[in-house]
């Protein structure tokens, strides 16, 4: 582990125009009783750190903020309370930094849901540096066998999960579409086809690369065009399910007109923009509209299996990795669509 010193650089988002991301001096944090100080060892990029460098996010931000909410690395120090950690662990990070444990979600296990959450990256200061303040809550061990570059990324792993084991309904032999061949569309279609479906990835041409990679390694069908068709190809009636991992208003239309009666339509895309159309077809087909965010500790503790186990190969979406300092490069890179996942180290 490196000598912590006082100050760090940091990839800061500083206020809620575009652009308004630069590396910045900040100081190392202190950290509190039943807190650890970790030492960052790969971040990854997430679509949400993109929306909050073009300001076109749909949720609050705590200006100024450290991005990153996707993060390992070792655990460098301890706070007074803390139990069952040691300095040099190698962890990683749930996202939720602040919760009340009183509410009662949070009794629940359902924490992700506490509507006074906030999360690294947009509440707090995030990983995008190279030490941050954890609550020891949010630690998940990383088996010495799964990298810490790759055990970063199962945060978004989590969404996917949540989206599609815990909010979807799947079977072995049915047909499931995705919209959205992004990093969380992606890992949908792989959680979707580690269910057993048959699986569609929905996309536009500038998609090509991603679309390819969901045939690729993932087994999945690229659709650009005759989705229609792929939909009722069966018996007629539309697919079993849709995760909309895109978000835009003609995405949900789309989602309600392919799935068949009785299906379901699991929404983990954002999109700030009027739906613009009738939610009727909802109602007639006796659809289930179901939104999901976030993950909670079990989820967690699965997609690490997942990753250690290699059920889940996340290779295929890591498009690279740069340095802190080359931030920029990896965020355009990300965005432009040549890649899907962006990967940070300090």
């Amino acid at each position: 582990m490196s000598q912590v010193e006082s100050m760090q650089t940091a990839v800061v988002n500083y206020a809620p125009e575009a652009d308004s991301v630069e590396l910045q001096e900040i100081p190392v944090p202190e950290i509190g009783p039943d807190e650890v100080l970790l030492e960052v060892a790969a971040v990854g990029v997430c679509g949400s750190d993109l929306h909050q460098w073009t300001a076109d996010h749909s949720w609050p931000v705590n200006y100024p903020v450290v991005l990153g909410h996707e993060f390992a690395g070792t655990i460098s120090r301890t706070g007074e309370l803390v139990r069952n950690w040691s300095i040099g662990d190698r962890v990683v990070s749930e996202t939720a930094a602040i919760i009340d444990p009183d509410n009662p979600l949070s009794r629940e296990g359902r924490y992700n849901l506490d509507p006074t959450r906030k999360g690294f990256g947009y509440g707090v200061n995030g990983a995008m540096t190279s030490f941050v303040r954890v609550p020891a809550r949010c630690l998940h061990h990383v088996p010495d066998s799964l990298p810490l570059e790759k055990a970063a990324l199962t945060e978004p792993c989590c969404v996917a999960f949540n989206a599609v084991v815990m909010n979807g309904d799947i079977q072995p032999g049915d047909r499931v579409v995705v919209f959205g061949p992004g990093p969380i569309g992606l890992l949908c279609a792989a959680m979707a086809r580690l269910q057993g479906a048959e699986v569609a990835v929905v996309g536009l041409e500038r998609d090509q690369g991603r679309l390819e990679i969901a045939a690729r390694e993932y087994g999945c069908e690229p659709i650009i065009a005759g989705l229609d068709e792929w939909s009722v190809a069966v018996d007629g009636l539309g697919v079993n399910g849709v995760v909309d991992a895109a978000g835009v208003s003609v995405t949900l239309k789309k989602s309600l007109e392919i799935v068949r009666p009785g299906g379901w339509i699991s929404k983990v895309g954002w999109g700030p923009q009027p739906l613009g159309f009738s939610l009727d077809p909802l109602v007639q087909k006796n659809i289930r509209l179901q939104g999901s965010f976030s993950h909670n500790w079990p989820i967690w503790e699965r997609v690490i299996r997942l990753l250690t186990t290699g059920q889940l190969n996340i290779d295929p979406i890591i498009g690279g990795t740069w340095s802190l300092s080359d931030w920029h490069t990896a965020f355009e890179t990300m965005h432009s669509g040549e890649i899907v996942k962006a990967v940070l180290t300090p």
